[in-house]
Order: C-alpha cells, then sequence, then structure tokens
C-alpha cells in the first residue's frame, strides 16, 4: 500500500557532505537529497520534501522551533500518511519530547532520525537511518491505519518512543538509548513491530490534530553532587521568575538532608515554585518512599517523577506551565502519564 511522506529537514549532520578541495563540512540543498542517496529512488512511497532555510543547528534549538515544525506538520497533516523530521542529534531527544506533548489527537507518526556521520560520507549511518524512518513513518496495517502513531526517535535499527529517549553516546552510531521503555519496533531484515508497546488512539476517534504551542520556558535543572553549596543553592532557588525546578536527584530520588537544604527546597515550594524529583541515573525510576532521605522530600512537597527522563521532565513542565497557571493542578498532571513518558497509569 503506497503512502505519501514528507520529509523534513530541519538541519544536523546527515545534511552535510565533505568539500572536494578543503576536506570540510559543509550543507548540501536538502532538496538534491536524491542525488546523495539514490536508493531513494526505489522507494514505493511518495515522498516530498520541506527544508528548513538556513538549516538550525540542534544546540541553537529552542521553543519556537519546535512550534514551526508542529506547525508545519499540523498544516500539511491531511495531506501525507506520516513525517520523518531530520534533526541534529544534540537536542533530538528534547524536540521529539516537546512535541509529543504539543500534539493533541496524533494519529499519524512523527519520526526523527539523523545521523552521526554525514550522509556525503562513506561510512555513513545516515541512509539506513533516513531510508528506515521512511518506511516505519509509512507502515499501516491491514485496515489502512499507521501502525506506529506516535513521535518517535529512530536510529540504528531501534525505533524508540521519543519522550523515552536520551541521547548517550556521542561517538557511537547507536546514539540513543531508552533505558526505561522497550523499543517500538527493531529493524533487521523485516521490520519488527512491538505493537503491545505502541500507543495507538481511541479507534474512530475521528478528532482534528491540535497542536498546543503555548510554553513556558522558566524551568531550570538542578544536578544534585556532593560538596553542593548552600550560598549556590539559595541563588538558584531564587533565580528570578523561575516557576519549576527539575532536581537531579541521587539514585532513586535521594539528596542531601542537611536542613538549610531541605529549609530552601520548602521555602521555594512555599514561594509556588515546583520541584519535580527525577534521578540522575539513566535506567530506574524515583521512589520517594523507599528511603528516608526521599520521604522527606516528598513530605516538605517535592513531586516524583518517577521514571521519566530529564529531557520529558523539561518539555512536559514547559507544555504544563504554559496550559495552565494553578500549580496544584500542574502538579496533579505531573503525576500523570499523558503521552506514554512514565510508567504510571
Amino acid at each position: 500500500m503506497k503512502s505519501k511522506i514528507l520529509l523534513i529537514y530541519t538541519g544536523g549532520t546527515i545534511g552535510m557532505k565533505q568539500d572536494p578541495d578543503s576536506m570540510a563540512l559543509i550543507p548540501f540543498n536538502f532538496t538534491q537529497i536524491l542525488d546523495e542517496v539514490p536508493e531513494l529512488k526505489k522507494i514505493v512511497h511518495k515522498i516530498d520534501i520541506f527544508s528548513f532555510d538556513p538549516p538550525i543547528d540542534s544546540s541553537e534549538v529552542e521553543v519556537h522551533i519546535w512550534v514551526d515544525i508542529a506547525n508545519l506538520i499540523k498544516e500539511r497533516y491531511d495531506r501525507y500518511d506520516g513525517f520523518v523530521v531530520l534533526h541534529g542529534t544534540d537536542t533530538m531527544s528534547y524536540s521529539a519530547s516537546a512535541l509529543s506533548f504539543m500534539f493533541e489527537n496524533l494519529s499519524k507518526p512523527v519520526v526523527f532520525t539523523g545521523s552521526q556521520l554525514p550522509i556525503g560520507m562513506l561510512r555513513t549511518d545516515g541512509k539506513e537511518n533516513l531510508i528506515s524512518s521512511i518506511e516505519i513513518a509509512a507502515a499501516k496495517d491491514s485496515q489502512g491505519r499507521a501502525i506506529v502513531p506516535e513521535v518517535c526517535v529512530y536510529f540504528e535499527s531501534q525505533l524508540y518512543r521519543g519522550n523515552r529517549t536520551t541521547k548517550y553516546n556521542a561517538e557511537n552510531f547507536r546514539a540513543f538509548r531508552s533505558a526505561n521503555y522497550p523499543c517500538l519496533a527493531e529493524a533487521g531484515i523485516h521490520i519488527k513491530y512491538n505493537t503491545p508497546f505502541i500507543n495507538y488512539p481511541e479507534l474512530n476517534q475521528g478528532e482534528e490534530l491540535r497542536v498546543n504551542s503555548v510554553m513556558d520556558t522558566n524551568v531550570a535543572i538542578f544536578k544534585i553532587h556532593p560538596g553542593i553549596s548552600e550560598a549556590v543553592t539559595e541563588s538558584f532557588l531564587k533565580t528570578k521568575n523561575l516557576r519549576a525546578v527539575i532536581l537531579e536527584t541521587y539514585g532513586s530520588g535521594n539528596a542531601p538532608t542537611k536542613s538549610w537544604f531541605i529549609n530552601l527546597l520548602r521555602d521555594a515550594i512555599e514561594r509556588g515554585i515546583i520541584i519535580l524529583n527525577v534521578s540522575q541515573c539513566l535506567a530506574g525510576s524515583v521512589d520517594m518512599e523507599a528511603y528516608s532521605t526521599g520521604i522527606l522530600l516528598k513530605k516538605i512537597g517535592v513531586i516524583s517523577g518517577f521514571d521519566s527522563t530529564t529531557e520529558a521532565a523539561v518539555s512536559k513542565l514547559f507544555f504544563l506551565l504554559g496550559q495552565y497557571n494553578d500549580v496544584q493542578l500542574i502538579k496533579e498532571y505531573l503525576q500523570k502519564n499523558l503521552r506514554g513518558e512514565i510508567s504510571i497509569n
């Protein structure tokens, strides 16, 4: 069954090639992708290309870029069966997480991918990532419905839920990991879909895709470490306009219990600042009832982030703060699994 796919190039390593004279990496005109990847001509699906001009280095990505990508998909949603977003790897997990919250009623695949080596280089991983992402975005079941109607990240034969990913390797082709949730698909000789772990919209919901584009970025990440000082903590928590803090704690959600530290957190919470507890560990979950330190944090009003990645926690807070002013309501939504980002009902 032939599908129609929109390929969106935002920037990143995948759109680079080596200048034959200087050997420096330079961006190429991505509308000429067929010259770089002639294998695309063998794909039976119809592929259209939209390229951001100028391309965006992923380290420069901000909320307005997410809004631009989301609005582009919404504008062309009825014309395509799936979307592939080519993006730099450094902030790909943030972008995929953000779009997962921004979209309401998504029923088509939005697959983020990129590469560690430019697509014009001989050993590039970009070609396989691109071709497999297109195949996944185009895949339908026997009734013509998308097999993976989610915001995803595809990299090095693995398809992950976007808001479960973290970039963990800057040099290996397998750059991403989803430590707390199974792969949605794995590409070998065949692409095998792990359908029990894929989120499917309600059948016949028929609701129009909506984009929640209002986001509040007054969020900061505070990483606990040995030797953390009272002066630094106090200064951080008194940052002007701060609305929420992602507290990256040890292990299953543990932090120092020194009176000055607890008092500063309590004072911030009483001023209306939301503090979300996320583990520094790549795998595992925050359990604020397992140890006395976690119990104390819970007692003063720190919210558990469960097994959320930091990337998902950031974008979830941006989203919720942009939609609501009621601190208590936001805290309630933080305890809920909105887009498959945490392992809790």
